[in-house]
């Protein structure tokens, strides 16, 4: 017989599932008719995830970009004597990534790990910020997240392993409930960020993957009316993803200029922005000077930065950032070395940037940003 208390809040993250793919897609509409359209953070992932988690902005939980400026503390110091190894071979997406494992078992890092395209002889300059996996109770943000909130209330929950397949992640969250009466389960759902990396926002691939994801919830969901008599259904996500329309390599304008990486200036060139870093005041002027003069991205004021919350005083983040337009990649850059079809990281506010909330509730009107998504959880809790 069911317990009339059992209720449970599942909460569906969907990586990359932005605002204008549901306008045109649509999700599961019947089951979820409530939506809310929200602006995410400024930055990728490595911001917008802790955002959610603790429903605070960058400046105040503290995880901006993964790479930082600190070459006291960073632990590619070895990596120096890998530059002059052949790119042809070393610069291959599987090499990185298996040395990548390699890297993340001998320093320990829980937290998710790729040295993508950095060069190797650039590495030294940086450290790593996740360290540790913010998804486990006690890690390293500095405020806390949804889950330890629960634990300090002692409400059972359940969160994916992200490093699990989506088909694994959906069997475990099934036997989660299965085995003992949760309250709350975060459902951890990556993939379709990758096929729109690969094959664009509004591609037939694109399409076929939200089809998929419809079954895979409906089927979740449906395994938990079987044990809950209340199932609260929400799918959110971090951020959209743009079509990308174009590609320029920022790395030749700013080298062309002939100061030297090192020495007069550090940069790190993520897929749509730039960070800078300098030691030379002729070295700032002139290559400020050059990226006020491109047209197709913007240098972000410090106020920006300031509105966006994502400025930090220690300036390990970057001393000058150019953010390009959307649509518009970093190309070659130290994310990659080839353009994909679809792209993330551009201003929030850009039409393709926007985040999502589905719901089977009602969703306040207060429920603007991807840090007002923790407020749905503590209500559903509470």
């Amino acid at each position: 017989m069911v317990n009339n208390k059992r209720r449970i809040a599942l909460y569906f993250f969907v990586d990359a599932f932005g605002w204008e793919i549901y306008q045109k897609y649509g999700f599961l509409n019947e089951l979820l008719p409530h939506q809310s359209k929200l602006e995410t953070t400024f930055g990728f992932s490595s911001a917008a995830d802790p955002s959610i988690l603790t429903g605070r902005y960058p400046d105040e939980h503290t995880h901006w970009s993964s790479f930082i400026y600190d070459p006291d503390s960073s632990p590619f110091k070895w990596m120096k004597y890998f530059a002059a190894l052949p790119p042809q071979i070393f610069d291959r997406w599987r090499v990185r990534h298996n040395l990548s494992k390699i890297i993340k078992l001998v320093h320990g890092f829980t937290g998710y790990f790729q040295l993508y395209s950095v060069p190797f002889k650039y590495l030294p300059y940086f450290d790593y910020l996740e360290k540790r996996d913010y998804f486990v109770p006690g890690g390293i943000l500095r405020t806390d997240t949804i889950f330890d909130w629960c634990i300090r209330r002692n409400i059972p929950y359940y969160c994916s392993n992200w490093r699990h397949s989506e088909e694994q992640i959906l069997k475990e969250n099934k036997k989660a409930m299965s085995d003992s009466l949760l309250r709350f389960a975060y459902v951890y759902l990556p993939k379709l960020d990758a096929v729109m990396h690969e094959y664009g926002p509004f591609s037939h691939q694109t399409q076929e993957k939200l089809k998929s994801l419809e079954i895979q919830i409906l089927d979740l969901s449906g395994w938990a009316r079987k044990i809950y008599e209340e199932v609260s259904i929400y799918v959110i996500s971090d951020h959209g993803m743009a079509p990308v329309t174009g590609t320029h390599d920022l790395m030749t304008s700013v080298s062309s200029l002939g100061y030297q990486y090192g020495k007069d200036y550090i940069a790190f060139y993520d897929s749509t922005m730039l960070r800078l870093w300098f030691f030379n005041t002729q070295a700032r002027e002139n290559i400020s000077e050059l990226l006020h003069l491109l047209d197709y991205g913007t240098v972000i004021s410090d106020e920006e930065l300031k509105r966006l919350r994502v400025f930090f005083p220690h300036q390990k983040f970057g001393e000058l950032f150019f953010l390009m337009d959307e649509g518009l990649l970093i190309n070659p850059s130290f994310m990659g070395l080839k353009p994909v079809a679809g792209m993330h990281g551009y201003h929030p506010q850009a039409l393709h940037s926007y985040s999502i909330m589905l719901s089977n509730k009602e969703i306040p009107e207060n429920i603007h940003s991807i840090t007002d998504i923790r407020k749905t959880m503590e209500s559903e809790l509470e």
